[in-house]
């Protein structure tokens, strides 16, 4: 007889009397843990399949110690460019003991069987108004006067100080 069963997150093919390594589970050594999510059991040849999980079905585990994995190194390197990175991790693990895989309690089943009594729902009517169009308003052209500038009138050029003074030409007619 075996059982697929998660575990942590994990699935694993459990038999009973079978020691198994699983990430850390909460709980002291010595204690028991109940298995309910079993996605297959094998029962001699009798194959149920769950959708996704058999109903009715629990393995049951005994914690036996909780230690750490081996050590994983994670070397990175880019080559040519200086760049070397060196990690190590231990993944944190809880070896249990399968002691039985088999089917849950009938008295606990048939407490959930029972049909609970549910208060019948209220429906609320809801009332949604149409919203009416949006008013645009109509465009307004602005008016924009402009103050006319009148031209900064011209300073006068300043005579260079190693320049000739102008002198006016004489004529003949002067005569």
């Amino acid at each position: 007889m075996y059982a697929i069963v998660e575990i942590a997150g994990q699935q694993f093919k459990v038999e009973k009397d079978q020691k198994y390594f699983v990430h850390q589970l909460e709980g002291k050594p010595g204690s028991k843990v109940t298995f309910e999510n079993v996605l297959l059991l094998d029962d001699k040849g009798k194959v149920s399949v769950g959708a996704p999980a058999v109903n009715g079905v629990q393995v049951t585990a005994k914690i036996e110690q909780h230690l750490l994995g081996d050590k994983v190194i994670v070397f990175k390197k880019k080559r040519r460019k200086g760049y070397k990175v060196k990690n190590g991790h231990r993944q944190r693990l809880t070896e249990i003991t399968v002691q039985e895989i088999g089917k849950k309690a009938a008295a606990k089943s048939e407490t959930k069987a029972a049909p609970k009594k549910v208060a019948p729902k209220v429906e609320a009517k809801v009332e949604t108004k149409k919203a009416a169009p949006k008013k645009v308003a109509p465009k307004v052209e602005a008016k924009v006067e402009t103050k006319k500038v009148a031209p900064k009138k011209a300073a006068p050029k300043k005579a260079a100080a190693n320049s000739k003074p102008a002198v006016a030409s004489k004529t003949k007619k002067e005569s």
